[in-house]
């Protein structure tokens, strides 16, 4: 694995300054930056952990491609948002499986934002039919769902996150012992990041670290949704 420095002081800079900026005008001005602060240094990143990723999953994929890879556009979708802003004030990448395209399926996820950096990993917010599919498959293996989120090693590094239903589920049994499991409407997890680990040269072997450690619960999500991991 590589040990070339990926972002920079000025990847911060960059996305603050957007921050205090969002406009057309201001961006088409300081695109150079972004492209060489931010987007450069995350495709290159995102190409280097495409080797450490098959090491964990063959069927994930980290693209480094500019359109259609792992790399979110940093163009905002307004078209059904109040909210205007043409452009996210953060960056993203998600190591997708290879059905990703076809199917809901759960993934890895790094995001790069000043002072909320965090990797993570699983299904976010799910159609009600996959949602439904990954409750039911709880039900029928506790054991597992409880060994992937809940060993010593997960919860030093990792916490559930997401948003959860205020009563159980219909149809699930509220004394269930999982009960507030099955209430979340997504499956992710994440470890917060400090701004200063984006800017390591072992940026890649760390995240290749916790890729490792959150392979579980995308495996198990892999297996609710009868996808090979």
């Amino acid at each position: 694995m590589k040990t070339a420095k990926y972002f920079d002081p000025g990847t911060f800079t960059f996305l603050r300054a957007l921050g205090r900026n969002n406009s057309r005008e201001w961006f088409a001005d300081n695109k150079p930056r972004y492209e060489a602060h931010v987007r450069e240094p995350f495709q290159r990143l995102i190409g280097d952990l495409a080797a450490p990723l098959a090491k964990i999953s063959s069927h994930y994929r980290a693209d480094p491609r500019a359109q259609g890879g792992s790399l979110f556009r940093i163009h905002r979708d307004t078209r059904f948002s109040n909210d205007k802003l043409p452009y996210k004030t953060w960056s993203g990448a998600r190591f997708f499986h290879e059905r990703g395209r076809e199917v809901e399926s759960p993934s890895f996820y790094l995001h790069v934002q000043p002072g909320n950096c965090f990797v993570g990993a699983g299904i976010w917010h799910p159609e009600a039919p996959t949602l439904r599919r990954i409750r039911d498959f709880i039900v029928d293996n506790p054991a597992a769902w409880t060994a992937a989120t809940r060993s010593a090693a997960f919860r030093k590094h990792y916490a559930l996150g997401g948003e959860s239903l205020t009563r159980p589920p219909r149809g699930f049994d509220p004394a269930h012992p999982l009960i507030d499991d099955l209430k979340r409407k997504g499956f992710t997890s994440l470890a917060p990041l400090d701004d200063s680990v984006l800017l390591s040269p072992s940026l890649p072997k760390l995240l290749a670290t916790h890729l490792r450690g959150q392979a579980r619960l995308v495996d198990y999500l892999c297996a609710a949704l009868d996808l090979p991991f």
